[in-house]
């Protein structure tokens, strides 16, 4: 009985077997499964279109209102301001944990335990009656002379108030991840770099950064997707320029409440869907290198056809011989 011959020779008369051809194996509860899950989409899919107690009519009318674009944009202000206040916080409060100086790292474990001990509404129901505990704020020596002193009311505006107590509270998350990005870099890293001369604020900002950076990235990107949704608690400094109050205002005013839930949840998911795309590239630039969602890590597929077997041919010539020349 003969045997196939499965070898192809190569020009250096090296032999290299065929590639196998892997059959399948079918799996039916995959079928089965994906076919109940489009049933049920498509069932919820049609209670969502014909039912006509959402009035898709006065959601359309309203999905452009003036009023409810003003407060998308208001939206959008407060939640990438307060964000971007709340990095600079987090990133200072995550160096004063990790800080030789025990005065700092106490004060920073107490910052984070009050804001993050605390509810966000009851924050910004203090940052609503600032003006009510303080009448007037000053600057000056403690115990002593007061160099200035401004009205809190004229001050502390509600949109300000707003974006303080988000921003305020925000940070004490945001630094428990800078601490832990941070803590993920070897600590080899920021001895090489000292024993090169490196000061220590440069050694922050050029080597321990931008590698716990791929640690940072996705959790700051969730936070910014919830610090969105978030906004609408600011009612109780009060706020009533974002979007959820601008669509309850006009569906009290019309009596058609559901409407306009519906009407700030499609803005709401329009943005969300806009952030992750972001995040999804921000965590694929910072991931390059570290795992295959990086074009660093993606492997290029071979070519079909007669392409194919001068590719394993060439692989195979190249590993036995590295100096060999091999032509398709």
């Amino acid at each position: 009985m003969s045997v196939p011959d499965l070898a192809e020779p190569t020009r250096g008369g090296t032999t290299v077997p065929e590639p196998l051809r892997a059959r399948p194996v079918p799996r039916p509860g995959r079928w089965v499964s994906g076919a109940i899950v489009l049933v049920l989409a498509a069932m919820v899919a049609h209670a969502l279109v014909t039912n006509p107690n959402f009035r898709w009519d006065t959601v359309w009318l309203y999905l452009r209102d003036v009023n409810v674009v003003r407060g998308v944009g208001w939206t959008l202000v407060l939640t990438f301001g307060s964000m971007a206040i709340a990095v600079v916080l987090a990133v200072l409060l995550a160096v004063m944990r990790r800080s030789d100086n025990p005065v700092m790292r106490w004060v920073a474990w107490c910052y984070i335990w009050f804001f993050r001990g605390t509810p966000i509404y009851t924050q910004l129901v203090f940052w609503g009656l600032i003006s009510v505990l303080y009448p007037r704020l000053s600057l000056g020596v403690p115990f002593g002379p007061e160099l200035l002193v401004f009205d809190t009311r004229t001050v502390i505006t509600a949109f300000w108030a707003a974006l303080i107590g988000l921003a305020l509270n925000e940070a004490a998350y945001l630094a428990e991840i800078v601490r832990a990005g941070l803590g993920s870099v070897d600590t080899g890293q920021a001895e090489a770099a000292r024993a090169l001369g490196m000061k220590e604020s440069r050694i922050l900002r050029r080597i321990v950064l931008p590698q716990a950076m791929r640690v940072i990235v996705p959790p700051t990107g969730n936070e910014t997707i919830s610090m969105l949704k978030t906004t609408s608690l600011v009612v109780a400094v009060p706020f009533t320029l974002e979007i959820t109050y601008a669509t309850s205002a006009i569906g009290s005013r019309t009596f058609e409440p559901i409407p306009l839930l519906i009407v700030a949840a499609l803005w709401y998911l329009l943005i969300t869907s806009v952030l992750m795309v972001g995040q999804h590239h921000l965590e694929r630039y910072y991931g390059r290198g570290f795992d295959d969602g990086g074009r660093a890590g993606r492997r290029r597929p071979l070519p079909a056809g007669p392409g194919k077997q001068a590719a394993i041919r060439a692989a195979s010539t190249t590993r036995d011989d590295p100096f060999a020349e091999v032509t398709p």
